[in-house]
């Protein structure tokens, strides 16, 4: 069972990110300026620390959420999308006038006594 996964059309984009930058790492933004929104970097672009946790591998693209947004969302599986729109921030897909966003669900039992032991 897997807490995220991507849609076809963000998949398109993310290989094109990656294409073109090289090893990536999505992060889900906690707010402030940018919203709560899935944000994409260059490896080592984002400063990651034992309060990251990696919620799932995307294509070979790690997604990480820090903890304490993490208590809030560990009940939902996440999908990363895309859409039309400038976002407020200096994630990746921003120059091409795309933006990624999340899709959330709450988890079935199964899925929460399976993820959230």
């Amino acid at each position: 069972m897997e807490r995220i996964a991507i849609t076809e059309e963000a998949t398109k984009i993310l290989e094109q990110l990656k294409t073109k930058h090289g090893d990536l790492i999505f992060h889900q933004s906690g707010g402030c300026c940018d919203g709560s929104a899935p944000m994409l970097f260059e490896k080592g672009d984002m400063y990651l620390d034992e309060s990251d946790i990696l919620l799932g591998t995307l294509n070979g693209v790690n997604f990480y959420m820090n903890q304490d947004q993490f208590a809030y969302w560990k009940h939902t599986h996440l999908t990363v999308d895309i859409t039309e729109g400038r976002g407020a921030s200096f994630s990746l897909e921003i120059p091409l006038g795309l933006r990624f966003l999340i899709h959330s669900r709450l988890l079935t039992e199964e899925e929460n006594t399976a993820l959230n032991k």
